[in-house]
């Protein structure tokens, strides 16, 4: 009996050790302050984990299998990452990496992204529609994401130059559809109505746009 008693705490004590940290999803003011402390020298050593799917150069695939993150604001990564940590967005492929990670982490690392310069070659749509396509974009997407598609680190509107066309138009798809649960309620009405030339479309248009190359 005693063997058995011994055995089963041994048995609980691995099970616990084995059980993944449990997260909630972090307010706007908690991921502001976890922006602004971020090390970006600190965050290139957990940076070496995501290059072997993202790049070292941050850059992600052309064909939108993973996304590109250099350049993007500090506070898009934090809450990102925050996100899929705590499960509320949903990420099989990222979730084991960012359960590990701690807020210094997490805000270490993001600091590291954002430094990296975005980059200008990346996967594009067709070419279609281009000209309904910036109708719709200055008509729907230009307040938030700015003309150049440059987002708003204080909003958290993700710096849409230099992604990729395919990643993009996967996750509009998703955001209209509902099937990304963290996506934010006034994109969902603005994309709600669209339909899918038009989504193709817009999202081709985004593809094309470039952050200003910064003076050396």
């Amino acid at each position: 009996m005693k063997r058995l008693v011994t055995f089963t705490m041994m048995w609980a004590t691995a099970a616990l050790a084995q059980t993944p940290p449990k997260f909630t999803a972090l307010d706007a003011r908690q991921i502001s302050a976890l922006a602004k402390s971020g090390n970006a020298k600190a965050g290139a050593a957990t940076y070496e984990v995501c290059a072997g799917c993202h790049l070292p150069s941050g850059a992600g695939k052309i064909d939108g299998t993973f996304p590109q993150l250099a350049g993007q604001h500090s506070t898009v990564l934090v809450k990102q990452l925050a996100d899929m940590r705590a499960g509320v967005r949903d990420n099989p492929v990222m979730h084991p990496f960012a359960i590990t990670l701690t807020d210094t982490k997490l805000a270490d690392v993001a600091a590291y992204i954002a430094s990296l310069p975005v980059p200008h070659d990346n996967g594009i749509g067709p070419g279609n529609e281009l000209g309904a396509a910036m109708k719709l974009y200055d008509r729907d997407c230009k307040v938030c994401h700015g003309q150049r598609g440059e987002g708003d680190a204080a909003k958290f509107f993700p710096v849409l130059a230099g992604q990729h066309y395919p990643y993009m138009l996967r996750q509009a798809t998703d955001i209209r559809d509902g099937r990304r649960k963290n996506a934010n309620p006034d994109m969902v009405k603005v994309i709600k109505p669209y339909t899918d030339k038009e989504i193709v479309a817009v999202v081709d248009y985004m593809s094309r746009l470039n952050m200003p190359t910064p003076k050396k």
